[in-house]
């Protein structure tokens, strides 16, 4: 079955429409299921402003469907995902809210992160909101919250969750391969491994009263030694030795 959105039996009288070009305000013509079209006089790529990507944000058939996603549909597909998975952390945490203000936490030192060290956004703010989504599951089959447990039960219920969301198979495996480690890092990891490592770490030491009480000397050492990138090594600074 053929999206409905873009099926030619659904289409009313405005399936055609003119808009101005934003470069030259020559007019171009657009098709209702075209994502973008190319002014004919001065060859701007410009984006169909009638066509509605909600769905093409985030459906694995995106591309199949509409053809090549434009810069800017990307862009949004990779913000619907995070918005999309941070939902869902919230519904399997419930009312545990400590748990998704950990996990929430880490999601936007992430993001800060991310701006200077790069990386794929999508697959570092996915890992970000289910790192621990094992948790719940270590708890009732051990007894216990140790990472060994975390990393052994949450890939599963991350993969679950993602495959739900209809997220392509490559940023699935990478998000479960990082939960399945995300406590320990390998000889050589990704950036989008290092960024979550770094914004869990911050996050981990915010709550850790002790670490926090380290005084400036210590601490400067403990950041050197453990942070992974620059800019999780400079924000932690920022975090604990501003106070």
């Amino acid at each position: 079955m053929r999206c409905p959105g873009q099926d030619t039996r659904f289409w009313k009288e405005d399936t055609i429409f003119e808009v101005e070009c934003p470069e030259c305000g020559d007019k171009i013509e657009f098709f209702k299921d075209e994502a973008t079209r190319r002014c004919g006089k001065c060859g701007s790529k410009m984006v169909n402003p009638k066509m509605d990507f909600g769905c093409a944000a985030y459906c694995k058939y995106a591309e199949q469907c509409i053809g090549d996603l434009p810069p800017e549909l990307l862009a949004q597909r990779n913000d619907l995902l995070k918005d999309r998975v941070a939902i869902e952390m919230k519904r399997y945490f419930k009312q545990d809210f400590k748990r998704i203000g950990h996990a929430s936490k880490v999601a936007r030192y992430a993001e800060e992160i991310f701006k200077e060290e790069g990386g794929d956004p999508a697959v570092i703010l996915s890992a970000a909101y289910l790192h621990d989504i094992g948790i719940k599951e270590a708890e009732r089959k051990y007894n216990s919250t140790a990472a060994r447990y975390q990393e052994k039960e949450g890939p599963p219920i991350a993969r679950d969750i993602l495959e739900r969301m209809g997220a392509n198979e490559k940023l699935i495996d990478e998000v479960s391969d990082i939960i399945a480690h995300h406590h320990h890092p390998r000889a050589q990891e990704t950036v989008n491994f290092k960024v979550l490592y770094d914004a869990d770490l911050i996050v981990n030491m915010e709550e850790n009263k002790k670490e926090s009480l380290m005084d400036e000397k210590r601490l400067n050492t403990l950041i050197e030694k453990s942070f992974l990138t620059e800019r999780g090594g400079r924000l932690a600074r920022d975090v604990f030795l501003k106070k």
